[in-house]
């Protein structure tokens, strides 16, 4: 079985929920059949080698070559430390780092954590792409702090209220390791 296929049994069997009827609501409001809780799958060890792996291995097929992998807190953590984990292990180090919601209002009050820079090459991490609007809201602070965004990677695209669309028209390319259509075939 491939990386990608254990990943998606993972997601099978922790994190996603299927109903007929649209029982689920999402964070945009609307009501959906399915649904991913994919926090049960980014901190189940297992999962992080898998999802290291993964995105490490598309970031080079991309040739996006970034200092930087991070994201909207709290979606996009664990994903940006196991790239981290296993760009240090494969001897190309990516420096994680994470968005915040919002500044904190004492300290240095920055909307960025972590060690990266301003002018920094960065890829943008989701966990779930729905509206794009929690990425969108990643590659604003990142582009305000002074990152250049060489991508964003989802782990994983619901292909629904035009996410992709949203956070490409932002100029910003997405690529996603797993999306809806392998959970539920095209057409159900």
């Amino acid at each position: 079985m491939s990386q990608r296929e254990q990943l998606i049994a993972l997601v099978q069997q922790r994190s996603f929920q299927y109903s007929r009827e649209p029982v689920f609501t999402l964070a945009s409001g609307r009501k959906s059949c399915f649904y991913f809780n994919l926090k049960a799958v980014t901190y189940y060890p297992q999962s992080l080698v898998l999802i290291g792996r993964l995105i490490y291995d598309r970031i080079h097929e991309l040739g996006l070559a970034p200092a930087g992998i991070g994201g909207l807190t709290m979606g996009a953590d664990p994903i940006a430390i196991s790239v981290a984990y296993t760009s240090a292990l494969a001897g190309n180090p990516i420096e994680a780092f994470s968005v915040r919601k919002e500044p904190k209002a004492h300290g240095l009050r920055l909307p960025i954590e972590g060690c990266i820079q301003p002018g920094a090459r960065v890829v943008i991490v989701e966990d779930v792409v729905t509206t794009g609007g929690s990425t969108i809201k990643a590659v604003s602070a990142a582009r305000d702090y002074g990152l250049e965004i060489a991508g964003v990677i989802a782990l994983l695209d619901r292909c629904e209220q035009n996410g992709r669309e949203n956070i490409e028209a932002c100029g910003v390319d997405v690529s996603a390791i797993l999306d809806i259509h392998d959970f539920i075939p095209a057409g159900d």
